[in-house]
């Protein structure tokens, strides 16, 4: 864990250094992604076997073998104990409401001149989405994934998830019986990736993909934006916290390691304007971390990539938040709507004491699937817009093309493109 003070002459470059570690996967991931990518792309469902065998030790020999039918997912929620499919039923409750807030209208109307002009939206025909297996088995980020997809109007949603030695994990097929899954294949890494954006034998392929994954699927991800669309690129986990010494260290240590946990990679900073605060929280992250079951990922993320941050004035925070572009900033202070309206980059930000940020990621409503690596500078967490596309159109009519033609054809006779100049000219009274 490293300390940084404002005030000290060598921060602007320790900070520059911090804002600057994007912590990345090395070229070996991408070459050995583009293998994977090529090889199910030459040999579909018998590469998928074979990558299958390998990484999970599992290995599918009937179509039943691959893929999982919604009898089985509806009959895992129903097994589900009642108070966990009350929690389960709540989360997809308030992010359904929140996500149909967001379907955008259609445009149609007509301008001075007579130009009929607009757009409709429409979903995409089919999502994947990508559900890791083992350890980072998430149903949460089934959902957050799963049911922006369905409000946009997808028409067919496909999972893939990993199911290492056979096993399958119930809580991720009772999310997605509870999202509407259309169809959920026992796949994982940069196979599945490969397999749901070229299809094979058994596996249509779909239009978009999104969802979270190790190095290996994030790279699947960027290979083959283009072959589909993406949500984004998503790396390690990232949390910063800014808070003054009126908090709590514990709650502050908890929240820091909320997001620790995740991964050794993922990253947790503090900024803070109270130097004895942040001794007292950095003591607080050691007994929290001694109260987790298992706290070796915590404690390799917190040891090689934790952060705190002293300065003179919590106001002096945003302007540090902005370049940090944090994929979630809590501001833990008495007024955090003052910090908050000069907060112009992050993935997600939460208000006040009483809000952590693990909440955002259960049951608040918003997404938890955010850009993080300082990409909430250009982009936003997953919506139903990431499901959709935008189709413009026009109409005109005789007066209309009269109106506006003429300054088409200048600007197309201009650019040196007589056809693009005739195609309308032709249509004028001479």
């Amino acid at each position: 864990m490293q300390r940084l003070d404002s005030r000290d002459p060598g921060f602007a470059t320790a900070f520059a250094a911090l804002v600057d570690d994007r912590r990345h996967s090395d070229a070996d991931v991408a070459r050995d992604v583009a293998a994977i990518i090529a090889d199910v792309r030459a040999r579909g469902d018998a590469a998928l076997a074979d990558y299958t065998a390998r990484f999970d030790r599992h290995a599918p020999v009937s179509d039943a073998d691959w893929c999982i039918g919604a009898d089985v997912c509806s009959a895992a929620y129903a097994a589900l104990d009642p108070d966990l499919r009350a929690a389960l039923d709540c989360a997809a409750q308030r992010i359904r409401a929140y996500h149909a807030a967001q379907v955008p209208q259609d445009r149609d109307y007509t301008d001075a001149q007579g130009v009929r002009l607009g757009a409709v939206w429409r979903a995409v025909d089919a999502a994947g989405l990508y559900v890791p297996g083992g350890r980072a088995a998430y149903p949460s980020s089934l959902l957050m994934n799963a049911i922006p997809a369905k409000v946009a109007g997808v028409e067919r949603l496909v999972i893939a998830t990993p199911t290492p030695d056979g096993a399958i994990n119930p809580l991720v097929l009772a999310a997605a019986h509870l999202a509407g899954a259309d169809e959920v294949w026992r796949i994982g890494g940069a196979q599945a990736i490969a397999a749901l954006a070229y299809g094979t034998a058994r596996i249509r392929p779909v239009d978009v993909i999104t969802g979270p994954g190790n190095a290996w699927v994030a790279e699947a991800k960027r290979q083959l934006y283009g072959v589909v669309g993406i949500d984004m690129v998503a790396g390690p986990s990232e949390i910063l916290v800014i808070a003054d010494g009126a908090n709590d260290p514990r709650w502050i240590a908890a929240d820091l390691l909320s997001q620790a946990e995740h991964d050794p990679a993922a990253q947790a900073i503090l900024i803070t304007d109270d130097a004895a605060f942040a001794d007292a929280v950095v003591a607080a992250v050691d007994a929290e971390l001694a109260l987790l079951p298992d706290p070796r990922v915590a404690r390799a993320s917190w040891d090689r990539y934790g952060t705190v941050i002293v300065v003179p004035s919590l106001a002096d925070s945003p302007a540090l938040a902005n370049r940090l572009a944090a994929e979630h900033v809590e501001i833990a202070t008495a007024d955090p709507d003052s910090l908050f309206a000069h907060i112009r980059h992050a993935g997600s930000v939460f208000l006040g004491r009483m809000t952590p940020e693990a909440i955002g990621d259960y049951v608040a409503g918003p997404n938890h699937v955010l850009p993080t690596g300082r990409r909430a500078r250009f982009s936003s967490g997953l919506s139903v817009l990431d499901f959709m596309k935008r189709t413009s159109f026009i109409a005109a009519g005789d007066a209309a093309l009269g109106a506006i033609g003429p300054a088409a054809i200048a600007l197309a006779e201009a650019e040196g493109l007589p056809a693009h100049a005739r195609s309308i000219a032709i249509r004028l009274p001479r």
